[in-house]
């Protein structure tokens, strides 16, 4: 059944440098002053943060009136009753879109770069002023998105995890990470430095730097591939652990597959977000696949 309500435009943010400095300090002035104190100002930090304020005025005055509209934090995307006629608005850098990538179950993402001179705009790949266009295709149901592969990450009590980018799994120190890894029918002991589990999306980040200088690397996938690639960083070879098994492709039909060795420390998580990180203690197993719902970005 087709819902009635109209749609509602649901703006992303995540507090900027200002913000986050003066929530440290307290006040603006008390910020300036501690910055002065180490031969620093605040001025380049107040003029990005004007422009990223100026930039979410100007997209929610161009939100229709018939629209409902909510706006919510990086920090309480985790707690936000997302809905099926939301347009997902994200103001600000690239990995604000991948942060609110795993809470959505198929509302498109209009990614709106608010400091071209600074970000990438992978996946913010648009101005403001792009705004009134992309709310009249949504509303007549035309707007043309792009489907982004995700990873998922299951443990085997049921406890699951998705990342736009990568998955990362290993230790939660600077400590080895050790497990016993699983591809393409064979298993290795491993002491390691973890595994990166990446998507084409993620190509361009993380994975990118580990695969630099790898000989043999695996062609990383692009963003709509149903494909992953992972990589196994710094692995040891010892008489207890080899280093044969340390870089591959995972087609949309497979699985590798990572048994922890870890007492403590253990850990998975995805897009850099370490907070939000799912417990892999000794004998939890983890499966790492292509995720069954997609990022749709605008």
């Amino acid at each position: 059944m087709a819902s009635t309500l109209p749609p509602r435009a649901v703006l992303v943010t995540r507090p900027t440098e200002l913000e986050a400095l003066v929530l440290r300090h307290g006040t603006l002035p008390q910020a300036r002053f501690q910055l002065k104190s180490h031969g620093l100002d605040t001025v380049a930090l107040e003029a990005r943060h004007e422009k990223q304020e100026a930039t979410v005025r100007e997209v929610l005055n161009h939100v229709p009136m018939t629209w409902r509209r909510a706006r919510v934090s990086r920090e309480s995307l985790d707690r936000f009753l997302f809905e099926p006629e939301d347009l997902i608005v994200a103001v600000g850098q690239d990995g604000l879109v991948a942060n609110v990538a795993k809470y959505l179950s198929g509302q498109p993402v209009f990614g709106v770069n608010s400091l071209p001179d600074v970000y990438e705009g992978v996946l913010v790949r648009h101005r403001a002023v792009a705004a009134p266009d992309i709310f009249a295709d949504f509303s007549a149901r035309r707007l043309k998105t792009e489907s982004r592969t995700m990873v998922e990450a299951r443990l085997a009590d049921g406890q699951s995890i998705l990342a736009l980018n990568e998955i990362f799994i290993g230790h939660r120190s600077h400590q080895s990470a050790r497990y016993v890894i699983g591809h393409d029918g064979h298993t290795e002991r491993h002491s390691s430095s973890g595994i990166i589990v990446s998507t084409g999306t993620g190509a361009t980040g993380w994975a990118k730097s580990v695969c630099r200088g790898r000989e043999g690397a695996p062609v990383l996938p692009a963003p709509g591939d149903r494909t992953l690639a992972f990589f196994v960083r710094e692995a040891w070879a010892s008489r207890a652990t080899g280093a044969t098994i340390t870089d591959g492709l995972l087609s949309d039909a497979a699985a590798l597959t990572v048994t922890s060795e870890m007492n403590d420390g253990g850990g998975l998580f995805g897009d850099g977000v370490e907070d939000d990180r799912l417990d892999f203690p000794w004998s939890q197993k983890a499966t790492i696949r292509c995720a069954d719902g997609a990022l749709l970005l605008v």
